[in-house]
């Protein structure tokens, strides 16, 4: 499958999720984790493997992917502090559904396009296939094993400051790069 069609499909099942935590549905709980590890899961992706790949394509729009990202991770934290019943929870849910809409209208109607012009198919397919495997193996470990604990640091400045060391010859991402929630 192609990295932008992974993405897009990802972007519905996201959207979906928080279509209904926003209609009250009755396991919060469950409903949150779910939202919780697919978000961190895809959002991992995108940042780890998809941006560093694509940022000579809008390298504007892929720096102001990496904030909305940053920002989206820090409004599910609220949320996933906020019990059910308190009268913000709603608001929370709204809050970061309106988030990521806009994000995930950006990418799909500006960068995908880009994207699908400057790589070809095969380019795109080994992308999305590389993306997948990623995805399935953050989506076992969960939000907690890549977001960091805390407010200040968020999964997003870990990747882009991991995408912007030079590489060195035998060089990986110490384990610990992230720490659990």
């Amino acid at each position: 499958m192609k990295a932008t069609s992974l993405l897009e499909s990802q972007h519905r099942r996201i959207e979906a999720l928080l279509k209904q935590l926003e209609s009250g549905v009755a396991d919060h709980q469950a409903l949150l984790g779910e939202l919780a590890d697919h978000l961190a899961a895809h959002m991992a992706i995108e940042q780890d493997i998809f941006y560093p790949a694509i940022k000579r394509v809008n390298d504007d729009l892929v720096n102001e992917s990496y904030e909305e990202h940053a920002l989206a991770e820090v409004a599910l934290k609220r949320l996933l502090a906020t019990a059910p019943e308190d009268d913000e929870f709603r608001a929370r849910v709204i809050a970061l559904k309106e988030l990521l809409q806009h994000h995930l209208q950006e990418e799909e109607e500006e960068l995908f396009p880009a994207v699908l012009g400057a790589l070809d198919k095969d380019a795109l397919e080994q992308l999305g296939q590389t993306m997948q495997q990623r995805f399935e193996v953050v989506l076992a470990g969960g939000y907690a094993s890549v977001v960091p604990k805390g407010w200040s640091t968020t999964s997003a400045d870990v990747s882009k400051q991991s995408s912007q060391r030079p590489a060195r010859k035998g060089s990986h991402r110490p384990k610990n790069s992230r720490s659990a929630a």
